[in-house]
């Protein structure tokens, strides 16, 4: 792509320390002699609040205090974390419902934190937490995802709603629907996921002569600051907040959490560092929980079987709050790719966000993307089925043509660029799509069943356009460049340094990444929503093109040249009519030598003009054993459009992880509650994770259309993986048990389910 070498894929660096146990995380990272946290959570679903007796454990061996809501706000700290409502309809605001730090009141999920515990050692933070005397009268929990029933929040939201949103133009779709020639239905559930990062949440804090420090695992330091500032009323600058190396996050260690304000709480009140790390049931009651919504979807065609019309009622679970984002997952961000690559003229969506007694629901890897494409291209493929026409035929003739690009959505989004059928012809090429028959038969000889499953999906990259970026060069010859995204494990170390010294020159082993840090990074707008190497790579741009603007006169008068005799090209420094050249560190170290320290460190922050809007085609095979119901993915291949790469072998493992998550959540992943309220599938033993031996081969190419949103025509592939995997897997499921009479399926597809289906079917 350049004269450096970029879109080459050279070893991460950052591997080195983590595969020889040199990664630095929570665990790793908390201060000498700090205390330990441990929270008693609530045992219920749904409780009044009759007593909270915790004398017998502040007396507990080892134990420096006990923390309640009330001490809390004795203390002065703001109980409610931060969440950012919808607007509805009528322009008002979504239902704002406390949601205090630690229980006050009353209990509304299992695992909310009720009391923190700080003592020298977790035992004896554990051991004095089962002192304490919690009395509750339980109340019937809310647990239907439906409007009505015992009210979760009764002054807020006594129907149990908490927001109502809409997209579109009802009274334009319903005419569509009135007049189209053919018209299918499908009711598509999505169901709970808990995101299980390889690491748990955690985090220490320490306060010096009245200062914060915080530090947590986590996607971005900024909003964390904010709130901790709101928390406790100090002056931003009076809070730091860090992140150290982190164990995967998935969207779900994006948010602000009540443990973090409840540790600082308690560091202050003890003059001493507090640290807290999650136990993985603890993760697995308290964090943030992803999908979880049932979408009714119908489409309108004409005789020709072109798409005249789209509706979608939808009816999400938020959990027992509104966690940070989480009005927003299935409204606005699911709507960026409402109609998905195909030129539908009118469109109408319906949101309906409900509370119930269980965990909140927020951001999970594509957040609001992946359930929008799933419940669209399963109705796709259930309309083509219906039609008699093949899945793929159905979508060409519906595709958005190249001819209209750039094309703006029914939901607002321009599409700048893609070349959707083009896309689709080369994955049906790759995954061998003409030689499936062969494979069917085959499979049937042995008794199998098999499917094909297509899914032409695209995603819209969402997070804050703007980007910061710092160079510095330092004193012993290297360089630090800052960034104001956090890397969760994509490789940000290597793709970030790797980019600057291709536009720079700079040996790539002399570039530092500095993230993570408040107090040496201004703003930034984090990881998430496939941000990162776009947004950052644009700012990091922008910050070459400063160093270049600010260094030419500095070297002009330093070579003695006019300033229009200085280039910049191949990474050097020239001066026109002289033999005279200087790479980017020595003309760094000219000028520290000069006293120009004020060259020494660049600052640019950079806006895109755009979204860009990743695409592609996913092709999965299934075999079903019908005796077990047992699911297996035997093929699988992928065609994205990412635009232009940096590091094609990190996108591809972006992309591999992707669909690793999509498979979960298709095949085993599943969330589940009893009457009570009570999760049963709190532990690892209980809730089923895909293995490296439940995955095929995955083939993967790409087919880019450079895209025109930004300078480097990107177009991000954090999340792409996902968004397409499910709706391909579920389609090749449907496929696979069609001829049965199996007419409706729903993730996950379990052996017991697949098998309780074909029974079913078969009478």
């Amino acid at each position: 792509m350049n004269a450096f070498g970029e879109s080459q894929s050279i070893r991460r660096f950052e591997d080195v320390r983590f595969l020889t146990g040199h990664g630095r995380y929570m665990d790793d990272v908390a201060p000498a002699g700090a205390l330990h946290a441990f929270f008693l959570r609530s045992p219920v679903a749904h409780a009044e609040i009759t007593a909270l007796d915790i004398a017998a454990a502040r007396e507990a061996p080892g134990v420096h205090m006990v923390l309640t809501a009330e001490d809390l706000e004795a203390a002065g700290v703001r109980l409610g974390l931060k969440a950012y409502p919808i607007k509805q309809p009528d322009g008002s605001n979504g239902a704002l419902p406390l949601r205090p730090a630690l229980a006050k009141g009353r209990l509304r999920c299992v695992g909310e934190p009720v009391a923190v515990v700080v003592a020298e050692t977790l035992a004896q933070a554990r051991d004095a937490a089962e002192l304490i005397e919690l009395g509750f009268e339980e109340i019937a929990p809310h647990l239907e995802v439906a409007p009505g029933g015992p009210a979760v929040h009764p002054a807020e939201a006594p129907d149990n709603v908490a927001y109502r949103w809409e997209i579109g133009d009802a009274a334009a779709t319903d005419a569509a629907f009135a007049a189209a020639a053919h018209r299918v239905a499908l009711r598509v559930a999505h169901n709970r996921i808990i995101c299980n990062a390889m690491e748990p949440r955690g985090a220490f804090a320490e306060w010096t002569d009245g200062r914060l420090h915080l530090c947590f695992g986590g996607q971005g330091v900024w909003e964390p600051k904010a709130q901790l500032s709101a928390a406790f009323g100090l002056d931003p600058e009076r809070v730091r907040v860090t992140t150290p190396d982190v164990g995967g996050g998935f969207g779900m260690k994006a948010m602000v959490y009540p443990e973090y304000i409840a540790v600082a709480a308690a560091a202050r009140a003890a003059g001493r560092p507090v640290r807290w790390m999650s136990e993985r049931t603890e993760a697995m009651l308290s964090d943030n929980a992803g999908r979880d919504l049932i979408s009714e979807a119908e489409l309108a065609f004409d005789a020709d079987y072109r798409i005249t019309g789209y509706r979608v009622r939808i009816t999400s679970n938020l959990g027992a709050y509104n966690s940070q984002f989480g009005q927003n997952i299935q409204a606005g961000a699911s709507a960026r790719v409402l109609t998905g690559v195909y030129d539908i003229p009118v469109a109408h969506a319906a949101v309906t966000g409900i509370y119930t007694n269980t965990v909140q629901v927020d951001a999970y890897r594509g957040a609001g993307r992946p359930e929008a494409i799933y419940t669209l291209e399963r109705t796709m493929d259930h309309a083509a089925r219906q039609f008699g026409i093949s899945p793929a035929e159905l979508r060409r003739r519906s595709y958005i043509a190249p001819d209209k690009l750039p094309y703006r959505t029914v939901s607002g989004e321009l599409y700048d660029t893609g070349a959707f059928a083009r896309v689709l012809t080369r994955a049906e090429a790759e995954a061998d799509v003409a030689g499936f028959a062969a494979r069917k038969a085959d499979a049937a000889a042995r008794g199998r069943l098999r499917g094909l499953g297509l899914c032409s999906y695209i995603e819209a990259i969402l997070g804050s356009p703007t980007e910061g970026a710092t160079v510095e060069f330092d004193a012993d010859g290297t360089v630090s460049l800052h960034v104001g995204t956090q890397s969760n494990g994509q490789g940000h170390e290597t793709v970030f340094a790797q980019f600057l010294s291709d536009r720079t020159g700079i040996p790539v082993e002399a570039v530092r990444i500095v993230q993570g840090d408040s107090d040496r990074i201004a703003r930034g707008g984090g990881t998430g929503g496939s941000r990162s190497v776009t947004v950052q790579g644009v700012a990091t741009l922008a910050a070459v093109r400063k160093i270049i603007e600010t260094f030419t006169p500095f070297l002009a008068e330093a070579l003695e040249v006019p300033a229009e005799a200085v280039s910049f090209e191949d990474g050097t420094f020239r001066a026109k009519g002289t033999n005279r050249t200087l790479t980017v560190l020595e003309a760094a170290d000219l000028a520290r030598a000069q006293g120009r320290t004020d060259l020494l460190r660049q600052s640019v922050e950079e806006t895109l003009p755009g979204r860009s809007y990743p695409n592609g085609t996913h092709v999965a095979e299934v075999e079903i054993d019908p005796e077990t119901g047992v699911v297996e993915v035997v093929r699988y291949t992928v065609t994205d459009d990412f635009g232009n790469l940096i590091h094609p072998m990190l996108a591809e493992g972006q992309v591999h992880g992707g669909i690793a998550q999509g498979l979960g959540q298709a095949l085993c992943e599943f969330g589940a509650f009893d009457e009570t309220g009570q999760q049963l599938t709190a532990s690892f033993m209980d809730y089923a994770m895909p293995r490296a031996d439940d995955l095929p081969q995955i083939r993967f190419t790409t087919a880019p259309v450079p895209s025109t949103a930004n300078p480097l025509g990107m177009k991000g592939c954090g999340e792409a993986g996902t968004v397409g995997a499910l709706a391909a897997i579920g389609n090749a499921v449907q496929d696979a048990l069609w001829e049965e009479g199996v007419r409706q399926v729903d993730m996950p597809f379990t052996p017991v389910r697949v098998w309780g289906w074909l029974q079913k079917a078969r009478g």
